[in-house]
């Protein structure tokens, strides 16, 4: 039953179908045999009461003309068995006194065979009642229909072979069994066909649902334009009322989608404008604060320190407001630049950078054996990497391990940051691209942040083609950034080309 759960719809309705038509053809085939066997019974027992009434007519008629001989008078063929009128097979058999004084049959020559002892215990267990009933002698003479009668001062067995019988409702199963497989072969077939005629428009339904599955609904806009075909959403059937109800369903999403896009809009070109707005009076804050502390005039300490706070945290609400600008940029589409960048010069500077921010962390750096080129904004995939060895630094105590790979296959380049620190939060793994989303206390802060770091950096790198993924655990973290490799050669050759074909 497990298994049969699996199976699809078309699958069971044709299943179904052929099961049904199989277990009608045996009950009207079982029906069938047994009617027939009841007729033919009977034809045979009207033979059998024939036989019987000559047999004892016979029989009667030599006790009446003869008496009793004895053994050496027998003749060759008992005249009750041997009667004219009986049939080829005829068996008879006269008991008295509990012991069988003639058993045979006739064969085909007229001749009597005799019994095998076998045979007559078999005809000694046979009731006499006088009611016909089957018995198996087996060996060449198979099932009989023999009767018991009175004759005389003993008992007259009559018995015709069933051989015939048995033979004809052989030949009927047979050719009932060979009637109903070939309609059952039809049968399913033509149900398959007729089922997956039926299913098309579920079969159209479910690949609408499909087609809906694999958009991108998480986020941008959509433009959720899929729906049931007008045929396949008739109110008036089964599968049109459900591709009625996916259509209504799709539309509520769409309108859905729709608000939350406008939504996300109205946020965003606020994040931009307020972005573009903060960039003027910060620029001026801090302005004014270096120009004060430049004046040349002695300021009170308190003064002083008021100031060069106000500073430092101009240029830190200026860096917040660049985030965004970028984070705004990217959402809306924007073309990074898209240069040769070299990959292994590039992670250098970063971890070098690093280095020496965090001397007292373990930088280390593993370079490939050659030249590693992408195409792309060199400025915002080193803000990438720093993000990450940034986060590396922070989140993790002095003396962390931290090893900064570049590899490369035929086509993609990988870079991946890995540190034994104490790793990231189960519960907020699949969380930590999102925007404004921060480590909690399992990783140990010795800054600040935004929470917009990794965030640009899956902008910045989906933005480039590639992806960047995280795993970890205790003792292990991962971020692994995958890019696709630029060809160089082949873009020179073509350049090299099109220069040539320019040349009168």
């Amino acid at each position: 039953m497990k298994r049969m759960s699996r199976w699809t719809l078309r699958r069971r309705l044709v299943a179904a179908v052929v099961a049904l038509l199989a277990l009608a053809a045996v009950i009207i085939g079982f029906a069938s045999v047994v009617s027939v066997r009841t007729v033919l019974l009977d034809r045979v027992d009207a033979q059998l009461t024939a036989a019987t009434s000559r047999s004892y007519g016979a029989e009667e008629a030599r006790r009446g003309n003869d008496g009793p001989m004895s053994p050496r008078e027998q003749p060759p063929v008992p005249e009750f068995i041997g009667v004219p009128g009986q049939s080829a097979g005829t068996l008879g058999a006269i008991i008295s006194g509990g012991a069988v004084r003639y058993a045979g049959y006739l064969d085909d020559a007229g001749n009597l065979q005799p019994l095998t002892a076998g045979q007559v215990e078999t005809l000694l267990r046979v009731s006499m009642d006088g009611q016909p009933e089957s018995i198996d002698l087996g060996g060449e003479l198979g099932s009989y229909r023999v009767v018991a009668v009175e004759a005389g001062d003993g008992v007259m067995i009559v018995g015709l072979p069933l051989a015939d019988l048995e033979f004809t409702l052989g030949q009927l199963i047979a050719v009932i069994s060979a009637i109903a497989l070939g309609v059952l072969v039809v049968a399913g077939v033509a149900s398959y066909v007729i089922v997956r005629l039926a299913l098309r428009p579920l079969d159209r339904v479910a690949n609408t649902a499909t087609a809906v599955s694999e958009l991108p609904l998480d986020r941008g806009e959509v433009a959720l334009a899929v729906r049931v075909p007008p045929e396949d959403a008739d109110p008036e059937t089964e599968v049109g009322r459900v591709g009625a109800s996916i259509n209504r369903m799709l539309g509520h999403v769409a309108a859905a989608l729709a608000a939350r896009q406008a939504s996300e809009n109205k946020v965003r070109t606020f994040v931009s404008d307020a972005s573009h707005e903060l960039r003027t009076p910060l620029a001026s804050i801090r302005g004014y604060a270096e120009l004060t502390r430049r004046s040349g005039e002695e300021l009170p300490e308190d003064a002083a320190y008021a100031l060069g706070r106000i500073e430092s945290e101009a240029v830190r609400m200026t860096a917040i407001v660049e985030d965004l600008l970028l984070l705004a940029r990217l959402d809306e589409g924007r073309e990074l630049a898209k240069d040769p960048v070299e990959l292994s010069a590039l992670v250098a500077s970063v971890v070098h950078d690093a280095q020496a921010a965090a001397p007292g962390h373990d930088w280390q750096l593993e370079l490939p054996g050659r030249d590693v080129f992408v195409r792309g904004d060199a400025q915002r995939l080193f803000q990438v990497v720093a993000n990450l060895l940034g986060n590396a630094r922070v989140h993790t105590p002095e003396g962390t391990r931290v090893v900064t790979a570049i590899t490369a296959d035929d086509d993609t380049a990988e870079i991946t940051v890995t540190d034994d620190g104490p790793g990231i939060d189960p519960a907020m793994l699949g969380s930590v691209f999102e925007r404004f989303v921060r480590g909690d206390s399992s990783r140990r802060r010795a800054s600040g942040g935004t929470g917009l770091g990794l965030a640009i950096a899956r902008g910045v790198i989906e933005a480039h083609g590639g992806t960047v993924a995280v795993e970890s655990v205790p003792g292990r973290t991962r971020f692994s950034i995958r890019l696709p490799l630029a060809d160089l050669t082949a873009e020179a050759d073509l350049e090299s080309n099109d220069s040539a074909r320019a040349i009168p």
